[in-house]
């Protein structure tokens, strides 16, 4: 075994105790956790085929979850939707998953706190986007908005500036980005707040303007579009394992940001193989530049995030997000790839 190995099972093995030491269970239940173990059979990873979920595809394609995974097996499960890779987890038929920010919220709630972030992705790259001829806010009233899903992250972007701006009869529609795209080519919407590839496919495929990018309502113009969540008690069980993927995921977003053309080079053909249509290079390129991969979570946004799902009126009331985050193993990889610790912003605290 190299030096550099030994020195990092050395250290996986350290952070494995000290994960195990503290372990409580969310609202500090005494029932019987996790014990921490060595790595684990298999870890099963999930992840949707789209651009937002860039350092996914290439952590996976490029095999450098493999490499620090050894003989760990990789199982991999794409989703189109989070409430469905929600459910996956919930029913601990998935360990660890990318995941948009409003899911990822409604995950941790859903499971008592037993659903934890772990890890930024992707920040930015979410656009409101119209037909031409509508050049302000105002002018959505009375219009057709599509969103991906219920609840989802630009779903509840849409509906928050509906209830601030005090915007009367904008009719939401819940569709797959595919379909907005068609149903916008054909007349029947007027916009749609969409992640990327899809705001640029309806911007240089369809004829549709950027009335408003996500960028410009918040701090800095970054915001978690994708994040990873994990299982508490497979973080617990085995946190070498976890480590493991977050090393891989901090190597790929490296790799990506130095070899550019390539990273888009292997999203697009898995987006081919995975949808059975690839990106034009102009949708390509414009989808790149509006995302920036980041392992940073942006935790700070995140009680924002959660009071917004209130004033869209999709929930009743703010998540408490004690607890919600746990960046031990995440700052563990980071430390061994040389890179500095990310910020829980008091999230970890319970």
């Amino acid at each position: 075994m190299s030096t550099s190995r030994a020195l990092r099972s050395l250290a996986a093995a350290a952070a494995a105790l000290a994960l195990a030491a503290g372990c409580t269970r969310a609202g500090g239940s005494d029932e019987p956790v996790a014990q921490a173990q060595g790595p684990a059979a298999e870890v099963r990873l999930g992840y949707f085929p789209n651009v937002t979920h860039a350092p996914a595809v290439i952590g996976h394609k490029k095999e450098f979850y493999a490499k620090e995974l050894g003989s760990t097996k990789l199982s991999v499960t794409t989703f189109n939707a989070g409430p469905e890779e929600v459910n996956a987890l919930l029913g601990e038929s998935l360990d660890i998953g990318f995941i948009g920010s409003g899911p990822a919220i409604n995950a941790f709630t859903k499971s008592n706190g037993t659903i934890q972030l772990v890890s930024g992705a992707v920040s930015a790259g979410a656009q409101l986007v119209t037909r031409p001829e509508i050049t302000s806010i105002d002018q959505l009233a009375g219009k057709s908005i599509a969103t991906p899903s219920l609840g989802n992250t630009q779903d509840v972007a849409l509906k928050k500036l509906i209830t601030e701006k005090n915007l009367p009869d904008v009719r939401i529609t819940n569709l797959d980005n595919p379909k907005t795209l068609d149903a916008f080519r054909k007349g029947e919407l007027d916009g749609a707040w969409l992640p990327e590839p899809w705001s640029s496919r309806l911007v240089l495929d369809a004829g549709a303007k950027v009335l408003l990018d996500e960028k410009s309502l918040w701090p800095g113009g970054r915001f978690p579009t994708t994040v990873i969540i994990v299982r508490q008690e497979f973080l617990r069980q085995y946190p070498q394992t976890v480590q493991a993927i977050l090393r891989g995921h901090v190597n790929a977003i490296e790799w990506a940001k130095g070899n550019a053309a390539d990273a888009k080079k292997v999203v697009n053909d898995t987006l081919r193989q995975l949808t059975g249509n690839s990106l034009s290079e102009p949708v390509l390129d414009s989808s790149f530049t509006a995302i920036e991969l980041t392992t940073d979570p942006i935790a700070s946004t995140f009680p924002q995030l959660a009071k917004d799902s209130v004033t869209a009126g999709i929930v009743k009331s703010a998540a408490d997000l004690k607890g919600f985050a746990d960046l031990s193993a995440l700052n563990e990889a980071l430390r061994a790839t040389g890179k500095p610790a990310v910020d829980a912003a008091g999230l970890d605290q319970k």
